[in-house]
């Protein structure tokens, strides 16, 4: 497991402009934050460095796109083993219609968001990637009729003074 980075009120703050933002200038970011644009950039690549931030990206709306029609597959593989899972989790992120690929605990192995055209793309999806393949034992399938973006991704905050700590 990585280990967590120190991170200051500054910094949290940059991680919570650029969570929200991943375009804004370091003169930008500088002035919002309080600090000159040179110690901005210096934070930042620290940051980058340190490996929390991994990078950006781009959204895109998937529904302008032609996959207007978005679900989450919950993926038993059988047998569970190393052999079997690389080559299925590298075949399943190939696929054009993949969105995320979670390994799970529990009775499902995988849970994977695809975005498809309509429920035969879906269909076709799951019955010609999913179920023909020897290793998959069960598909089930739950549509996505909405969905939320929450809000940055931040470390917990430390335990309050003459907080118990069960």
């Amino acid at each position: 497991m990585a280990e967590s980075v120190v991170l200051d009120p500054v910094d949290l703050h940059l991680l919570r402009l650029l969570q929200n933002d991943a375009r804004a200038t370091y003169r930008d970011l500088a002035a919002q934050v309080g600090v000159a644009p040179s110690t901005c950039l210096d934070r930042v690549t620290r940051l980058r460095r340190a490996g929390v931030i991994i990078g950006h990206q781009l959204r895109l709306d998937p529904a302008k796109l032609g996959r207007g029609l978005e679900a989450l597959l919950s993926v038993q593989v059988r047998p569970h083993r190393r052999e079997l899972v690389g080559p299925f989790v590298e075949r399943i992120r190939a696929l054009p219609e993949s969105r995320t690929v979670f390994h799970l605990t529990g009775p499902d192995d995988y849970l994977v968001h695809v975005a498809v055209a309509d429920m035969a793309d879906l269909q076709r999806l799951v019955i010609d990637e999913f179920t023909s393949r020897r290793e998959v034992a069960r598909v089930e399938t739950r549509l996505i009729f909405q969905q939320w973006e929450c809000g940055p991704l931040l470390p917990p905050a430390p335990p309050t003074a003459g907080a118990e700590t069960g």
